[in-house]
């Protein structure tokens, strides 16, 4: 019951936390440009019932339903509800037309949020179990896989299983022309140059560890090949407050081992934008790298890659490398690396319905193949001697040993899935149903969105945070009527610490998702933070501070 899980809840924040993790930091040299003018604000979730029940005073607060059919006494309601009630998106179509290729999207739990088996369903004490339908708003984790994808995947292991490139059977020949033939389409799909230009990876983050780690090989010492790209002492790194942390922690350790200068765009609390303004000032003819988001996965905001380029082709070192983070711009719309102009790009297959274990790096070829290899082994040489080796020319280069031969197969089936939706249309559609989610955000008292504001185009995703409950029990009280969502700081500390919060939640949102979905997910929203101001201010004396939370599960 609702009951049962806010008393744990509460439990846990009395408690405090028993685990003490112990730290350890190495001093970097980081700079920021923080213009004077910047207040920051900060909010501690000490405790998860805050001591003012204004939320359940909020006239756009869900009440009961019968509420609304009485005497008038809900017209504020009604009218904040009327707009919505009426929406419909331009293609409501799209996603009723693939939810049955998603088995998973049919799940449905019972009162206590247990998900009921399929084998279950019929003895259901004669129809009076009560059934809630998964409500899935986490796509920017992880997408949902159609059965095009998982099919694949079987397809591989019960008809081409082998390994490939070395055999000369018709198994290995099988699976090394699927697996390259993987290759293929990820290079149409982000209309790459060249196949060589695309090299698979366990999924982003190795994408960005190997491009950070080929450039600081040699710890800041000139190679022997004077062709191979490197980073020395000196040299400017150039990321932003806003990113993922493995697109900060990677450059973290370049900088450690070879001596160069980590730079930062401040987070714009105020816009939830790029800030062109501190990123002209940061870049100088040192700056040597730039790595940034495409797609901000906390605050949705889309990142102005053409301005971004043009300052750091007009102002940076000459041959400076511009690194962006696809992970939430591949799946969700049209990405050209030719007209990007940048000179990698690292994504993951996972958020684009692919399986998880597989991602890429693009590179451009030239650059590619001026790297030294990540990692040593099989596959990755040209002539190996007792005394020195000689490397392949990318991709084969990056891609030692045994390949996730049947991920790659799967992600190349997941392309072929987007493509046949079209991702005009995939974009078309998150666009309006992210403005969508994001009005019917702004309407809920108590709530407050991170990122751009109502009217500017967003990725297909809110975080946002509440007046009255800490965001990890939100999300289990979500959990439990069957709505899926994301807490916690989403792998950006810095960014939250900049917002001034500890936490968010967050809800996305792929093509499979409807009106219905952020409407339920809404309804869902408002009757737990109606509960929760109803439990008033003598629930549980505040805590110290927000160290002491203890998530439930």
């Amino acid at each position: 019951s609702k009951q049962a899980v806010a008393a744990a809840a509460i439990a846990s924040t009395i408690l405090g936390n028993p685990l003490q993790l112990g730290t350890s930091s190495t001093s970097l040299t980081v700079a920021a440009f923080r213009p004077p003018s910047q207040q920051l604000h900060h909010r501690s979730y000490a405790s998860t019932i805050l001591k003012s029940s204004a939320v359940s005073e909020s006239p756009s607060v869900s009440t009961d339903k019968g509420d609304d059919d009485d005497d008038g006494s809900s017209n504020t309601n009604k009218s904040n509800e009327a707009w919505w009630k009426n929406f419909q998106l331009k293609d409501s179509t799209l996603a009723p037309s693939v939810i049955n290729d998603f088995p998973i999207l049919s799940t449905s739990f019972d009162a206590d949020g247990k998900i009921i088996s399929p084998s279950s369903e019929d003895d259901d004490d004669d129809g009076k179990q009560t059934k809630k339908r998964l409500v899935y708003l986490d796509s920017a984790a992880t997408s949902q896989k159609p059965n095009a994808v998982t099919s694949a995947l079987t397809a591989y292991y019960e008809h081409a299983n082998s390994n490939v490139h070395r055999g000369a059977h018709a198994l290995s020949r099988e699976a090394t022309e699927q697996y390259e033939s993987a290759r293929d389409k990820v290079a149409s799909f982000i209309n790459a140059n060249s196949r060589n230009e695309i090299v698979f990876t366990s999924g982003a983050t190795e994408a960005i560890n190997l491009v950070a780690t080929a450039l600081s090989q040699t710890c800041g010492t000139p190679p022997k090949n004077a062709r191979e790209l490197y980073l020395t002492e000196g040299d400017e790194i150039i990321i932003t407050e806003s990113e993922h942390h493995s697109n900060i922690v990677p450059w973290q350790m370049v900088v450690e081992r070879t001596g160069a200068v980590l730079k930062y765009v401040p987070a714009c609390a105020e816009t939830g934008g790029f800030d062109l303004e501190a990123f002209t000032e940061l870049i100088t003819p040192q700056t040597k790298f730039v790595s940034v988001q495409h797609v901000s996965n906390v605050l949705g905001s889309i990142n102005p890659v053409d301005e971004i380029v043009e300052i750091v082709r007009s102002k940076a070192a000459p041959g400076a490398k511009i690194m962006l983070d696809a992970c939430q711009s591949v799946p969700h719309m049209g990405v050209d690396v030719q007209k990007l102009n940048v000179d990698f790009i690292a994504a993951s297959g996972h958020k684009m319905c692919g399986p998880t274990g597989i991602g890429f790096l693009w590179g451009k070829e030239s650059v590619l193949n001026s790297l030294p290899p990540y990692k040593g082994g099989g596959e990755m040489i040209d002539e190996v001697y007792m005394d020195h080796s000689t490397y392949a020319p990318a991709p084969a280069r990056f891609e030692a040993g045994t390949p996730a031969i049947a991920q790659a197969i799967g992600l190349g089936a997941a392309i072929e899935y987007l493509n046949k939706i079209g991702m005009e249309r995939i974009h078309d559609y998150e666009v309006e149903l992210a403005d969508y989610l994001r009005r019917r955000l702004e309407d809920v008292k108590g709530v407050t969105v991170l990122g751009p504001p109502v009217g500017t185009e967003r990725a297909a995703l809110c975080a946002f945070v509440t007046d009255a409950v800490h965001p990890s029990d939100l999300g289990t009280f979500l959990d439990v009527e069957g709505v899926a969502i994301r807490a916690g700081h989403h792998c950006c500390q810095p960014l939250h610490r900049a917002l001034g919060y500890s936490h968010s939640a967050r809800a996305s949102l792929y093509f499979y998702n409807t009106k219905e979905d952020v409407d339920d997910f809404i309804a869902v929203l408002e009757d737990t933070l109606k509960f929760f101001g109803s439990l008033g201010g003598d629930a549980i004396e505040e805590a110290d501070s927000d160290d002491t939370f203890v998530p439930l599960f």
